[in-house]
């Protein structure tokens, strides 16, 4: 695919940098106190939610970091994944890839498959926060990857024929304009195009709770807070951290 490019990732207000290789692009973004974006051509510790391993190929993938200050009470800092993905989506979207959706509560799917994942870190500087949004999206379509995780896995090009240099400042504008939003009106500002994106809208779900018990039901949006609400036999319940892991038609 292209080389990155700093110069040719776009992002009005903030420094953009292109490594060749690195562990983790939100490591290095985090020792940042400045708007910043980092690239990485590799990233070798790249990890998802709770410390997992997040694949990524040299030269092949989009693997990026952008840090910034986010000005809302500490409490509602839980939803900026979700508001994340919501901007990620919009400017896939607007690239031509029309399949792209999202799957609570950090991941892109397309076709169903999963295409990428958002890893949110904040940090209290002085009484404020810095947040920094770590994005891992496939590019080019590795069956070797699908046999491996013993999964579908989705890529850009099966859905449209974009630079990774677009690909970045695309998602990093978007992202940038979210966050305003984010900032005007709370996640209140949001809430509703996530769910004209939710994947898994009206299904049968079954997730993964973070003590390892499993609950089921029909997913019916999100909490004001950013929880998954879901209407299971014993009533409406709702979900603050867990792990989707199947889902049908109900």
């Amino acid at each position: 695919m292209d080389r990155l490019d700093a110069a040719a990732i776009v992002v009005p207000g903030v420094e953009v940098r292109v490594v060749e290789r690195c562990g983790s692009t939100n490591d290095l973004a985090l020792q940042s106190h400045a708007p910043l974006l980092i690239a990485a051509e590799e990233q070798t510790a790249g990890r998802g939610r709770h410390g997992r391993r997040w694949e990524s190929a040299a030269g092949a993938d989009v693997t990026f970091s952008l840090s910034c200050p986010v000005r809302r009470p500490p409490r509602e800092l839980a939803s900026l994944s979700l508001v994340a993905a919501v901007a990620a989506v919009k400017a896939l979207r607007v690239l031509g890839a029309g399949a792209v959706s999202v799957k609570w509560p950090n991941d892109l799917l397309a076709g169903g498959a999963k295409l990428g994942g958002i890893l949110v870190e904040t940090r209290s500087e002085g009484g404020a926060a810095r947040a920094v949004f770590g994005f891992g999206i496939n590019c080019l379509r590795r069956p070797g990857l699908e046999r491996r995780l013993r999964r579908p896995v989705a890529a850009l090009d099966q859905f449209v024929r974009a630079s990774r240099n677009r690909v970045i400042g695309a998602i990093a504008r978007s992202l940038l304009a979210a966050l305003e939003r984010f900032e005007a009106e709370g996640f209140a500002g949001v809430r509703a195009e996530w769910e004209a994106m939710d994947a898994h809208a009206g299904q049968r779900i079954r997730l993964r709770l973070a003590n390892g018990r499993s609950i089921s039901g029909i997913g019916a949006g999100l909490a004001a807070d950013g929880a998954l609400r879901l209407l299971t036999r014993g009533g409406e319940k709702s979900v603050h951290s867990g792990r989707i892991v199947s889902a049908r038609l109900a």
